[in-house]
């Protein structure tokens, strides 16, 4: 189920375009996957259908989801999705790493805290 902030100062377009690439991101939604309709959808949410067909055309100008004339619009191929998942990620880690930078944060602590990340990550994986 798709929750809006209606008193966010976020847009509801991108509030519920944000909430189906994070829908896709977790595996809630997979590739060709079919979105609810335009109507159906504003009616669920109880917003205009052209706030909700905003969402759907920058997904689909981002490549994360694609329209078929006549059926709907379904998410895209995993690959596409993926990469875009990892290039807003990069971003926001970009800006997290200024930050730490700003405040004093030594590099050494840094690689030090990735390294713990990924090492427990590769523990994870060889349990399965």
């Amino acid at each position: 189920m798709i929750q809006l902030d209606l008193q966010s100062r976020i847009p509801i377009y991108e509030q519920l375009k944000n909430k189906i690439f994070e829908m896709i991101a977790l595996d809630v939604l997979h590739p060709n996957d079919q979105l609810p309709s335009v109507r159906n959808l504003a009616r669920d949410l109880g917003i205009n259908p052209n706030t909700i067909q905003k969402s759907y055309q920058e997904l689909e100008r981002e490549g994360v989801i694609y329209s078929v004339n006549g059926k709907g619009s379904f998410v895209a191929s995993g690959e596409e999705v993926n990469r875009r998942f990892q290039g807003k990620t990069m971003h926001k880690l970009g800006t997290v790493l200024q930050e730490v930078k700003m405040v004093g944060v030594e590099k050494d602590k840094v690689h030090t805290m990735v390294d713990r990340i990924y090492q427990g990550e590769r523990k994870e994986e060889a349990a399965q």
